[in-house]
Order: C-alpha cells, then sequence, then structure tokens
C-alpha cells in the first residue's frame, strides 16, 4: 500500500484527533443553529443527482485514485432502480487497492452539512470483507476525508444515506467520491446507482420509490409507495396524492419518520383499472402542515402493465458449475436438497462451465455464462438475478413462487429414437417488450461427467439449447400466443440416457434480466393443444362462450374462467353460460388433458346496456365482429375503421374506461371505410362503439 493511500485510511480514524472532535462539534453547532442553516438550504435542496440512464458517462464524472479499467456502464438494475448503473468489476485484479467514482465538483459555500445517498449492489466472491465508502476533497484530490465506511461479506442491495459536516463543508469547490478499498478479487462486481447529494432541511420528505409491481392483475390496485426523511425534523404527517389517467386522489398520512427513515405506505382508496398500460404520478403536497423544504424529490413516476389475467409463478434457477471445482461441491448438496423438498415449486438448468473443467461444458454453456458475467463457479441466477456463489434459500423460492406470473407456458416433448420433438405455446397477458423465449434440453442426472471433486452424480444437466443459448424471439402481446416447434438429432450431444430428459422453458427480457415466468414441460407425451375460436356474445342477460375443439387432439375438458374467476370446471362442452354482471369481461378457456393443461385462449369484451331495442340481442360481439377492422393500434391521431360489406354504420362512439362518451361520429351513411380524428384524446385505453344496421360491435383500443 502506497504511503498516500495509507495517509488516507488514517484521516479519518473514529474521532480521535481534534479534527475530528471539532467536526463533531459542528455537527452538532449545525442541528442546534438549524434554521439559519435552512434559509440557505431552501434555495439549494437537491446539489445533485444521478440514476446513470445511458451508456455514457455522464459529464464531470470519473473515476479517480487508479485502477479506472475496473469501471464501466452495465446495462442492469441489480441496484433496484432503472438499467444502466456503474459496475466496478473484480478484473483487472488489484490487491490493497483504492479507486474512486468522483463526482463533478460541488460549490458548498455557506452550506455546513449534506446528506450523500446512494444505491449499490455487493455480488461477494469470497468471504472476505469488501469495504465501500464516502470520501470528500476541497483540495482538488490532493487529500480525502473519509467521512462513512462499511465493510460487506454478503450479496446484497442496500440503500446508503450519510450526513456529512466535516472542514470541507463551506467551500466553493468540493468533490464528492465513493469509493472502493481492498482486493477486487473478493467480490464478482459491485455496482452503484441513484446517487444524490443535496442539503439538509429541517422539513425534507423524499418519495424514495413507488413500489406497486411493473404488473398487475385487473380489479382494485393497490397504491404502495415509500417515503424517507431526509430533513432533521420527525414527519409528523404528510399529505400526498396519485394521479393515473384521471382518477386523482389526496389523502394525509399520519405517521412518525425518524431523521434518515424510510416507511412504506398504502392509500386507503385502490385504483379499479381495466387491462392496458398506465402512468402512475405520486406527489409529496405538503410535509408537517406546510410546503416541504425541498419539492425537487417530492415527485414520481411509474408505467404498470394491468394484465388480462394471471398464472402460477413458477421461479426459474440457472446454474452455474463445474465437475472439478471443490466449492461447487456445497452449493450443489444444497441446491439438490431445496429442489427435492420443493417438487413442482422450480425449474432448473445447470450448466457444465469449463472452469476448471467439465466435459459436458458446450459453447451455449459459455454463451449463458457470458450473459450473467459469470467468470467464476459455483454461482447462480435466480429468475435472472446473478446470487452469486450461493444456494437459492427456501424463503427466496416460496416468496417468488407465491408472486403471480403473467406469462403462461405450456408444452411436451417426445421421443423417436435419438430425435427429441419439442412443441411449446407461451401465452402472455400483457404487452411485453425484449423478450426470448428458451429451450434447454436437460439429462435429469448424470454420471459420465464425473471429475475430480468427489461427486458421482450431477443433476438437471444442460445438453442442449433449442434452436440456441441465444433464445428464440418472441412477440408478445396481451391475450394472444405463439408457438415454438423444435426437433433435433441428439446424437452428438452428451446425452447418457434418451430416457431421463427434461426440457426446460422460460420468458426472459434480455435488457433487465426479468424472467417472466418458467416452466418444465409435460415429458414423453403428445403436447396439449389449446382450444380454437373463442367467440363471447351477449344474449338477453347471459354471457354466452362459445369455441371450437383443438385440431388434431382431444381433450378430457374445458375449464372456464371470467374476469378471473373459475366459473366451469372441466366442463365437457363446446359452449357455457354466465349471468351478465359487468361491463368488461375476460373470458379464456383451457383446455384439460388428463393431468396436463394447455394455454387458455382469451377473449375481452366490452358492453353496455341495451337501450330499449328489443330485437338487439348482439349487442356486444359476435361473429359479425370479424368483418371490421380498426387500425392503427395503439393509435396516435388518426383511427381507421373498415368493413368488408357495405353495411350501414349508423354512430360511432369512442368511450372511455369509465363509460363516458369522448367522440360520437354520427355517419348513417353506406361505406366501407370510416376515420376519426383521435389527436386531442389523452393516452390511455379507449373502446369504439360501432352501432350499426345489424348490431353493435365494441373494440378496445390504447391511444399513445
Amino acid at each position: 500500500m502506497s504511503s498516500f493511500n495509507l495517509q488516507l485510511l488514517k484521516a479519518q480514524s473514529p474521532l480521535l484527533t481534534a479534527k475530528n472532535k471539532n467536526m463533531k462539534k459542528t455537527l452538532l453547532l449545525t442541528l442546534a443553529l438549524l434554521l439559519s442553516v435552512t434559509i440557505f438550504a431552501q434555495n439549494k435542496g437537491t446539489l445533485l443527482r444521478e440514476t446513470f440512464d445511458s451508456a455514457e458517462m455522464p459529464e464531470g464524472w470519473k473515476i479517480t485514485g487508479g485502477n479506472t479499467s475496473n469501471w464501466s456502464l452495465s446495462e442492469t438494475s441489480f441496484c433496484g432502480g432503472n438499467a444502466y448503473e456503474m459496475k466496478m468489476d473484480y478484473q483487472p485484479n488489484f490487491y490493497n487497492g483504492f479507486t474512486r467514482l468522483t463526482m463533478p465538483a460541488l460549490d458548498l459555500t455557506g452550506v455546513d452539512s449534506i446528506m450523500v445517498s446512494f444505491k449499490h449492489y455487493v455480488d461477494i466472491y469470497t468471504t472476505y470483507p469488501s469495504t465501500i465508502g464516502i470520501a470528500t476533497s476541497s483540495s482538488n484530490g490532493m487529500r480525502w476525508d473519509i467521512c462513512y465506511e462499511e465493510s460487506f461479506t454478503v450479496d446484497g442491495q442496500h440503500t446508503i444515506s450519510k450526513v456529512i459536516a466535516n472542514d470541507d463543508m463551506g467551500k466553493e469547490k468540493v468533490f464528492v467520491c465513493l469509493f472502493f478499498k481492498g482486493n477486487s478479487i473478493n467480490v464478482n462486481a459491485i455496482y452503484f446507482d441513484d446517487i444524490e447529494v443535496m442539503t439538509i432541511e429541517a422539513n425534507n420528505a423524499k418519495l424514495a420509490s413507488i413500489d406497486m409491481l411493473n404488473n398487475v392483475n385487473s380489479g382494485d390496485i393497490d397504491v404502495t409507495f415509500s417515503v424517507q426523511n431526509l430533513g432533521v425534523e420527525n414527519i409528523a404527517s404528510f399529505e400526498a396524492e396519485y394521479k393515473i389517467d384521471d382518477n386523482t386522489y389526496s389523502q394525509t398520512f399520519e405517521t412518525n419518520i425518524a431523521s434518515n427513515e424510510t416507511k412504506q405506505f398504502t392509500f386507503n382508496q385502490a385504483v379499479n383499472l381495466n387491462p392496458g398500460k398506465y402512468n402512475v404520478e405520486i406527489n409529496i403536497t405538503s410535509v408537517n402542515g406546510k410546503e416541504d423544504q425541498d419539492i425537487t424529490n417530492n415527485t414520481l413516476t411509474k408505467e404498470i402493465n394491468v394484465a388480462l389475467s394471471s398464472t402460477q409463478r413458477i421461479p426459474m434457477i440457472e446454474h452455474f458449475s463445474s465437475a472439478s471445482c471443490a466449492p461447487c461441491v456445497s452449493v450443489n448438496n444444497m441446491m439438490h436438497k431445496l429442489t427435492e423438498s420443493n417438487p413442482g415449486k422450480y425449474t432448473y438448468v445447470k450448466y457444465p462451465a469449463k472452469y476448471p473443467t467439465d466435459i459436458y461444458n458446450t459453447a451455449e454453456c459459455d454463451v449463458r455464462s457470458n450473459y450473467y458475467l459469470v467468470s467464476g463457479v459455483p454461482n447462480v441466477a435466480f429468475n435472472g438475478v446473478n446470487l452469486g456463489a450461493t444456494s437459492v434459500s427456501q424463503y427466496q423460492l416460496d416468496n417468488s413462487y407465491n408472486e403471480a406470473a403473467f406469462v403462461n407456458i405450456k408444452g411436451a416433448f417426445n421421443i423417436e429414437g435419438k430425435t427429441i420433438n419439442v412443441t411449446t405455446d407461451v401465452m402472455s397477458y400483457v404487452n411485453l417488450k425484449n423478450v426470448k423465449t428458451f429451450v434447454s434440453v436437460n439429462e435429469k442426472t448424470t454420471t459420465g461427467n464425473k471429475g475430480d471433486n468427489g461427486e458421482t452424480e450431477f443433476h438437471h444437466i444442460m445438453m442442449k439449447m433449442l434452436d440456441n443459448a441465444n433464445g428464440n424471439d418472441t412477440k408478445v402481446e396481451s391475450g394472444k400466443y405463439q408457438r415454438f416447434e423444435f426437433t433435433y438429432d441428439m446424437s452428438n450431444t452428451n446425452v447418457e440416457d434418451m430416457n431421463d430428459l427434461e426440457v426446460a422453458v422460460w420468458v426472459q427480457n434480455l435488457v433487465s434480466g426479468e424472467v417472466f415466468n418458467s416452466s418444465f414441460l409435460y415429458e414423453y407425451t403428445e403436447h396439449p393443444y389449446p382450444a380454437r375460436n373463442l367467440e363471447v356474445a351477449e344474449v338477453d342477460n347471459n354471457l354466452q362462450i362459445t369455441w371450437e375443439a383443438p385440431e388434431g387432439s382431444n381433450p378430457t375438458g374445458y375449464n372456464i374462467y371470467v374476469n378471473n374467476k373459475l366459473v366451469a370446471n372441466n366442463t365437457t362442452e363446446l359452449s357455457h353460460s354466465v349471468a351478465k354482471e359487468d361491463d368488461l369481461y375476460i373470458v379464456e378457456v383451457v383446455a384439460l388433458y388428463d393431468n396436463k393443461k394447455s394455454v387458455g385462449i382469451v377473449k375481452t369484451s366490452y358492453s353496455e346496456e341495451n337501450e330499449g331495442n328489443e330485437n338487439d340481442t348482439t349487442n356486444v360481439i359476435s361473429n359479425y365482429e370479424n368483418r371490421f377492422e380498426i387500425y392503427p393500434n395503439p393509435v396516435n391521431d388518426r383511427l381507421y375503421i373498415e368493413t368488408q360489406t357495405l353495411t350501414q354504420t349508423l354512430t360511432i362512439e369512442i368511450y372511455d374506461i369509465y363509460g363516458r362518451v369522448q367522440i360520437l361520429s354520427n355517419s348513417a351513411t353506406q361505406q366501407l371505410s370510416n376515420s376519426i380524428d383521435v389527436a386531442n384524446l389523452k393516452s390511455g385505453i379507449y373502446f369504439v362503439k360501432i352501432n350499426t344496421e345489424k348490431g353493435n360491435i365494441v373494440k378496445r383500443i390504447i391511444k399513445r
């Protein structure tokens, strides 16, 4: 270690020097004279905020103190924010080193104290401690004062907020840095995000996060958020409001949030949302009965997907191991015990890694290893998150299994000699982007790759990825399914027993890493094909649901769901009638095969009450709707409505999700095409009602 680093580490030993005693007095004096400080701070508020939202290094940010090549911007979100984030990698290796992520210079003239907050994720490789901290410099980096440091020995996501009141305060040019010190080999990587520097106010409530899930079921949805107290005074009450489309609700929350504490809250009034995309905005409007002294951190927005339906989540485990890796044995044993105790609650792929060596390693293993930035084994990824050299815990498995999923996967495989035939259907209940479907043919138990780590058998070993390890492009539209079919000769793989195979399928966002759902396919059997041509019509006060049997297969029955509720169990009919109770209907039909299920087929319909027309028994949806085409959808400015036949269209009405008419077009003519200007509509979900001489058609659109 250089003499500079030695001096640096000693600079802020725990309050022993006269300087540090004076610093402590300064902090106490600052708190005692808070009013005079905050008069100035009201005009300051947030001094710096960086969320690393692009692949470019933000202006003014630098890597100092050496080891600059270890840093990069990573398109990940391990810290809990949005991609991108700053990453410090263990390579190139350094020992007893020191490296800093240094922020742009701040003018702290007249400022006695600041608060620095940031998120970080530590991906540990060894149990030796790795130290992260905050330091400041008012000497252009010639001398740094350490204000906070903490050592970490286990993986984890952390949010750090620290008050700084040292001799650098009040200076015209002050640098603040986040640093790492020690041996880089102790970590796989450390990630930093959402860095903020602010002055300290008496009243300063920060809206820390909107805690609603990205994908939620339709219906009543809780609006949940977290508030952090960045001020000195306790927060006894605050007022907040949410806005979701035309829904606005305000509430006063009685609480007790201590300085630097974070608490979660939920509005008393839930919001009822139909399927689609929504922007949620939450705003803190007052703190302790008066205006917040820093309003720059009081508002957040978040886009959520409201799904047509949901399904059982099956957690996805990707495990990187090797038959010659001694440390892998304990993780293998823990994972084997976990999976043996939880049948049906997981999907699993184990990749035989080339380090140190495994004779079953393939280039496909390396592709997945590179995706997760795995550089050593053991290593486990759970639902797309790299956990490092550790096993999935029972707690993690249970939490994931108990969450709803919005992508359904069903399929089967059979064997003809050495050839495997795989068919799988992927159904989504929300619109998704950047999605790939991965298909892995595994052998349940192998013994031929026995190495020198003492193990004699291995489980869920990947033999082939179909078509390859880069995944299959998946166009995921809400309420529709996509089929994948593969045939592959396994003769040139490492398969030991063709009667011991399993096929794992998972759907993953390659940008965020999120796994939306996973499944093992049905084994050595025919594909469970879904039902076809679902139709929903309103007849009198009932919904008449009809469908056709799957082509080329004979299910034992069908489950019928209306608005996510099971209304018919294992019916053998091809129609079902239920009483009309709502205006929005989401109907799903699932074909059953002995102990198997297909993916469902989904239909959404919207209805208005009959308006005195006794003969209007097809008020919503019938086969007649297929003669109309509405495009584009989503729409920006102009919506086109075309019909295949010369039908008299009396009126075209556009409703919002509350049934209020937004646009009324009186055509009363026979024409093949109509167009409507929708440029002035707000973004959101609408329903187009086409009133014709033969009945009324309602279709759903999204206005961008």
